[in-house]
């Protein structure tokens, strides 16, 4: 495929930083939301990191403006017409996510891939709401996407080979590593981080420990960079939620039933970093 123009659909914090990824490798970038407001504020984070890049001698002042011409944000679907490939980055429900893949497959050229960066619904019933399902994958990005290099590349059960190839590749053009996983609820990276976030949430409302004391631990204890409760408020715990569901519902096994503790905070608008209150509070 000769890739040139990539569609974007979610303005939030993984949408921007896809849209800067792709704009930083050179290629013309539409950001479409239905808000301007989320829109405003994605430029305003795409333009603080890639000041953040030149400060560090990453990119040069050049690049940050070349990057920043290459973007454009709207808020119509239907300037997606000649999107080569389209990266959907929109709330994680599978209602919503059908519905726009429909109107997608719609809109855009019948050469374009159509991919999620869902992290956990399902690329083959996504798949199914298009007439080109061989064409439908997830790429699946990490938090936050112009640091982390890695992208998990979901097969749906109609995805070709071709279309995971020039996934593949286009991951390559990014500086990023695709990496194949199935099409199960949560896939590789969620399949396994999730039930340790959720143990974690436990270990809270049991009192096992405080929020600090088990991050504590993680990080001093088993090396990791982040401790598994601030993590959860960095991803949003009302997302964290939604996945849990999705794997508890899809793979029907009790290990995977979401804390009781985490449902209520998100029911209190706890949801994290984004909301100023998670288990930790933010200024």
């Amino acid at each position: 495929m000769d890739i040139k123009t990539i569609g974007v659909v979610g303005a939030g914090t993984m949408g921007n930083g896809i849209a800067q990824v792709f704009a930083q490798a050179g290629y013309e970038v539409k950001l479409v939301d239905i808000a301007q407001p989320t829109l405003d504020k994605a430029r305003g984070s795409i333009e603080k990191s890639l000041a953040k890049f030149v400060e560090k001698n990453k990119i040069s002042a050049a690049d940050r403006e070349a990057t920043l011409s290459r973007l454009t944000l709207t808020t119509a679907l239907d300037d997606l017409s000649n999107a080569d490939v389209v990266v959907e980055a929109i709330v994680e429900n599978l209602e919503m996510k059908c519905s726009l893949f429909c109107s997608l497959d719609a809109i855009t050229p019948g050469h374009a891939l159509l991919t999620s960066n869902t992290s956990s619904i399902s690329i083959t019933v996504l798949g199914a709401a298009t007439r080109r399902a061989d064409k439908v994958l997830g790429m699946h990005f990490m938090n936050p996407v112009p640091l982390m290099s890695l992208v998990e590349l979901i097969r749906g059960q109609a995805t070709s080979d071709e279309s995971m190839h020039a996934a593949t590749v286009l991951c390559q053009a990014l500086g990023k590593n695709g990496v194949e996983a199935a099409d199960y609820p949560g896939f590789i990276a969620n399949r396994i981080l999730m039930p340790m976030l959720n143990e974690a949430f436990y270990a809270v409302m049991e009192g096992v420990g405080t929020p600090d004391a088990i991050d504590t631990v993680m990080k001093g204890g088993m090396n990791h960079p982040m401790g598994p409760l601030t993590l959860a408020d960095f991803i949003g715990l009302d997302v964290c939620l939604a996945i849990l569901n999705v794997m508890h519902d899809g793979l029907g096994d009790p290990k995977y039933r979401p804390c009781p503790l985490l449902k209520r905070m998100v029911a209190a608008g706890y949801l994290g970093r984004k909301s100023g209150q998670g288990f930790y509070v933010y200024a």
